[in-house]
């Protein structure tokens, strides 16, 4: 899996293709692939209002709220399946004890 890159880097790579540099000579340099300095673009456009999109932010929440949902998703099963256990063990006709 590749390494995510800090902020600080990609906001300095990103000055670079600002500043002119190409990006094909900046993917060697910094060992990257061309595509992802192109996403990085988009974002940062998406980020700073000039493009419409998710922003960084959001994807951070969206992802939050997608994980809280699934883990209250497996609760609300869980406790449909105790309400069905406990339904069924309080029809149940207790066994009597043998008095010894």
């Amino acid at each position: 899996m590749p390494k995510r890159k800090s902020p600080e880097f990609k906001r300095r790579v990103l000055e670079l293709v600002r500043a002119g540099r190409p990006v094909a000579e900046l993917a060697r340099e910094f060992d990257l692939n061309g595509p992802t300095i192109y996403r990085w673009l988009k974002q940062a456009k998406v980020d700073t209002g000039e493009v419409y999109g998710l922003t960084t932010t959001d994807k951070v929440e969206l992802a939050r709220l997608r994980r809280e949902v699934a883990e209250l998703r497996e609760e609300r099963e869980i406790l449909k399946k105790f309400a069905a256990w406990s339904a069924q063990e309080a029809n149940r006709t207790p066994r009597k004890r043998s008095g010894s």
